[in-house]
């Protein structure tokens, strides 16, 4: 059987008799059974749902119905995404036992759309990490080098689809948690324009910068996948109202006379020798594609991170404020409700989640919000005039995903700085709101490999594919 399905292979292969549905979902839990002791990538299965699912795919293609764009489609969802009746911890002990009503409407539309939900894959509790070494349910091991953090915090999503035990998963980007693990694992990744993909059924870090978006095995598959997750939901205030392209239909179009904006704040003291080389082979790609390369500057780059954090763990002081032992998740005992909402906290949440709430807590208390959280957003703006002013000069922007290759288990664990600057160049697009994709750009050594991170102008994803599709194509995996 089929290694490395692709949706349209599982499409031609359902509608040509080769295999069925059920076949094809029993195939991926056989995988999941043989893989996931070493890899821990999945939390939970859902195969009776699976094969529910599977049997209608099936029962379809006997009446030879018109099937929909993902039928039989094996996916898997990061665990911090709703799901009905399969258990959703957002990897943390104070969700432990909570299984929801209802499905996210990303969810929802997947399997509206006639995708078989595998289950849930390994996060960093609440998505907060850059390396899948925060979850409470132990770290995710990179498949490309078992001894390697397989990025963070949607490790578990890359992982299951770089190991071939999911065609496609989806992930949550808040800083570049889904850009990052797809550059460590090797896989093509995007993050759509904050407001493009309902956040509906998404457990909340940050509300300003959460975003849905999917991983696969290529770029046309990303976009099928965009194209059926995004669109406007009442059910979410954020979600934009802006047509959804048909993604899949325009990639094929030529990049040539595309000018591609090259920012050089992001080529500094930092990056790997390795990363540098394999970036700049990959840029010289588009050039020979016909692309325009047009060196740019973006002044506000610096003050990414702090102001990442400072945005990011305001919020999520307020949005887990929440979790108290009171109406659901992990009730500790206490001989007082202060002694409850403290043994509850205390025993529920790790160390890097307790670490964000304090220091969001901190920057937006009185005395310290105008010094800290109010000058953050300002600065915030700043950085997103970057994009807009870029934008009104080149047509995409290329960067490096990461400044370093996967590196090796709890090597930076003992350091949160070293390992908030692994995200120094998604947080960016994440603060401004703008798309962004991570394509494979080659390994180094034959065995790490490495991301070329796309940004596009906001509701400018056909764009980013366009050119990730290209780059795919012209053989950008292999640099």
């Amino acid at each position: 059987m089929t290694t490395n399905w692709t949706i349209d292979g599982v499409r031609e292969a359902l509608a040509g008799r080769k295999v069925s549905a059920r076949e094809l979902t029993k195939e991926f839990f056989s995988r999941t059974a043989a893989r996931n002791g070493e890899l821990n990538a999945y939390l939970a299965l859902a195969p009776e749902r699976a094969f529910a699912k599977a049997d209608e795919i099936d029962a379809a293609i006997a009446d030879e119905e018109m099937l929909p764009p993902l039928a039989g489609v094996p996916v898997a969802i990061k665990d911090v995404l709703s799901t009905r009746g399969i258990r959703t911890t957002c990897g943390s002990k104070i969700l432990e036992n909570y299984v929801p009503p209802f499905d996210a409407t990303a969810v929802e539309r997947l399997e509206a759309a006639g995708a078989i939900i595998l289950g849930k894959t390994n996060c960093d509790e609440f998505a907060m990490g850059s390396s899948n070494e925060n979850s409470a349910y132990g770290a995710v091991k990179n498949p490309a080098s078992l001894d390697r953090v397989p990025g963070g915090s949607s490790g578990g999503s890359a992982a299951v689809v770089a190991a071939g035990l999911a065609v496609a998963s989806l992930g949550t980007d808040t800083g570049g948690s889904i850009r990052q693990p797809a550059s460590f694992c090797g896989v093509p990744a995007m993050m759509g324009s904050y407001g493009r993909v309902s956040r509906y059924g998404l457990i909340a870090f940050a509300s300003s910068l959460d975003r849905v978006g999917p991983f696969a095995n290529s770029v046309k598959d990303v976009a099928t996948v965009m194209e059926v997750i995004a669109g406007r939901d009442p059910r979410d205030s954020t979600s934009t109202t802006a047509p959804v392209p048909r993604y899949s239909e325009e990639i094929g179009r030529s990049v040539k006379g595309l000018k591609i904006g090259i920012p050089r704040e992001y080529f500094g003291a930092g990056m790997d020798a390795g990363v540098r080389g394999k970036v700049d082979a990959g840029i010289e790609i588009f050039r020979k594609l016909g692309c325009e390369l047009v060196d740019i500057h973006m002044p506000h780059t610096d003050y990414a991170i702090a102001t990442y954090y400072i945005i990011a763990t305001a919020e999520a002081s307020s949005n887990l404020a929440r979790y108290d032992g009171v109406r659901f998740g992990l009730r500790a005992k206490g001989n007082s409700l202060l002694e409850m909402y403290r043994n509850t906290r205390g025993l529920g949440f790790g160390p890097e989640v307790k670490r964000r709430i304090v220091l969001g807590t901190y920057v937006l208390s009185a005395g310290y919000y105008d010094a800290y959280y109010l000058k953050g957003q300002k600065v915030r703006a700043l950085i997103a005039q970057d994009f807009r002013d870029a934008f009104l000069k080149v047509d995409a922007i290329v960067t490096p995903t990461s400044p370093v290759p996967a590196f090796p288990l709890g090597e930076r664990t003992a350091d949160p700085l070293q390992m908030y600057l692994a995200d120094i160049y998604t947080v960016t697009g994440s603060l401004a709101g703008v798309p962004g994709m991570s394509v494979p750009c080659g390994k180094i050594g034959g065995k790490l490999p490495v991301g070329l991170q796309i940004f596009g102008p906001a509701f400018g994803e056909g764009r980013v594919l366009q050119l990730a599709h290209a780059f795919e194509g012209a053989g950008g995996a292999a640099v």
